[in-house]
């Protein structure tokens, strides 16, 4: 993997988290000398860029890591973060629902993860599937990055 992609560290305010957080995630190589690459991570924390969207990283001699400046073009995924609130409840129900409609998630802990939504998804058809869930207390759920297609999808539904 180190061939074609490189960890790239995140440093940013979370909202979830109301902290600083530093993430590191695997981008693909995109532009070696101009130092763009394309994110190949779903983030937890919700800094605002999704997977497949390029960015520029620099070096930086502190952290001794490639470290993110800016987002350079935008993918039209987008991240959603969800948080199981109630006790006992197996995330895995939700991440498969969201599965089905071709949205893949990564767990952080039992209580979190981070769902991609990508940009040939409808997302009101994700939302619908997370309200269920929040009217039922179960969840509640984050919207850090969400691209301009999908707040679109919300809009003509």
């Amino acid at each position: 993997m180190t061939d074609t992609h490189k960890k790239i560290l995140f440093r940013y305010y979370s909202d979830l988290l109301e902290d600083t957080v530093v993430e590191t995630m695997w981008a693909e190589i995109i532009d070696l000398e101009k130092g763009y690459y394309k994110l190949d991570n779903i983030p937890f924390f919700g800094p605002l860029i999704a997977t497949d969207d390029i960015f520029y990283a620099e070096y930086d001699e502190d952290e001794e890591l490639l470290v993110y400046k800016k987002t350079i073009e935008t993918s039209g995924n987008s991240i959603v973060q969800v948080i199981i609130l109630e006790k006992g409840f197996d995330k895995e129900i939700i991440r498969e629902k969201l599965k089905v409609v071709n949205c893949e998630s990564e767990g952080m802990n039992e209580t979190l993860f981070a769902v991609e939504v990508i940009r040939e998804v409808d997302y009101s058809v994700v939302k619908s599937i997370l309200n269920e869930y929040v009217d039922l207390s179960i969840i509640d759920f984050g919207e850090p990055c969400l691209s301009e297609k999908h707040r679109a999808d919300l809009i003509k539904n």
